[in-house]
């Protein structure tokens, strides 16, 4: 099993490249770089100057906002840059943040999201190849590549092309055209990868007439994880404020209605559009967490995460807290989860 870190959305830039270190230290094989406050390729291009081992994939980079050209440049850079250790992650976000909070127009983000992933793979295909680029999709269309602004060929393949989403048609996508497909923190439970979103990626598969096992499959669940039960309940209360505003989205809600709770989903919904942001976590009750987040000690965790996971995906995300008290702890705990039986490849 890839064992999978998440690099901290608000850590500064000057700490980058001390964290990443700190992550492969531990033995892990796979560093997550989100997009929220900082550019995720800066982020990137710093994580990677200062590791040699880890693979360092956007998870996920904001698609819409950004021409496929501009995104390949920066994917071409850092593949370059990394000896072939970056991977592409590009995700569509959601309307409310499309047009709110980057100014974007908002359309079709299926059909869209897929015929970016087409363009970027016709563009890195003329990167590598020096070949003429020539693409015309149901939203993109590139003809023009003088050499002049050719980067030329890297001597490794190209990025690995990663997607995310919740809905069942986003998953189908990933199915068709990713090599590998994140699941969002909300949508990382067992019962959610049998019912919706594995049969989806298979779907899609089937669709293209793929002739491997689909793109690789990585869960979020952030594991609740500490040394003993009063740790773990500090840890749990840090945590539910984050779990109570994910919910509040209303494309998120899906993993609730899962497990019968569309109506917490609602309500929460509800108190975000009121922006009653202070109250959210009261509703995150300890029982809702426990249904839908691993949790246990250092000891217990392996075992839980593989009776969660074994054969059902390819990685787990597993973070780690910000100080460095428990790193013996975690270099263990990612030993051990390693050895989980991941899906087929």
């Amino acid at each position: 099993m890839e064992i999978i870190a998440s690099c901290p959305p608000r850590l500064p830039l000057s700490e980058v490249g001390r964290y990443a270190q700190r992550i492969e230290s531990l033995g892990y094989d796979v560093l997550h770089v989100p997009e929220t406050i900082h550019d995720a390729f800066t982020v990137a291009a710093l994580a990677i100057t200062h590791t040699s081992r880890l693979v360092i994939r956007t998870s996920m980079v904001v698609a819409f906002p950004r021409s496929p050209m501009l995104t390949a440049y920066a994917a071409w850079d850092l593949a370059k840059l990394s000896a072939g250790r970056f991977q592409l992650g590009i995700a569509s976000q959601v309307r409310g943040n499309i047009v709110g909070r980057f100014s974007t127009p908002w359309s079709d983000p299926v059909a869209r999201l897929g015929d970016y992933v087409a363009s970027l793979r016709a563009i890195f295909h003329s990167f590598q190849t020096g070949e003429p680029l020539e693409h015309t999709g149901s939203h993109y269309r590139f003809e023009r590549l003088q050499p002049y602004f050719n980067p030329g060929p890297i001597d490794h393949p190209a990025p690995q092309i990663w997607t995310g989403g919740v809905n069942a048609e986003m998953c189908a996508l990933a199915g068709r055209v990713s090599d590998g497909f994140v699941c969002h923190p909300t949508s990382s439970h067992p019962r959610m990868l049998e019912r919706r979103i594995l049969p989806a990626l298979a779907r899609g598969a089937r669709e293209a007439g793929r002739d491997d096992n689909g793109p690789a499959v990585v869960v979020g669940p952030y594991p609740l994880i500490a040394k003993d039960s009063r740790e773990l309940a500090r840890v749990r209360r840090e945590r539910r404020a984050e779990l109570a505003f994910l919910y509040s989205t209303p494309a998120y809600r899906r993993q609730l209605e899962e497990f019968g709770l569309g109506d917490l989903g609602a309500a929460l919904s509800d108190m975000a559009r009121c922006k009653d942001w202070a109250n959210l976590a009261d509703l995150m009750s300890d029982d809702v967490i426990a249904m839908l987040v691993p949790q246990g000690t250092f000891e217990e965790m392996p075992g839980i995460l593989g009776d969660w996971y074994a054969g059902r995906c390819s990685g787990i995300v597993i973070n780690v807290p910000d100080d460095s008290e428990h790193d013996d702890l975690y270099r263990l705990l990612v030993d051990q989860c390693r050895g989980i039986p991941a899906a087929p490849a």
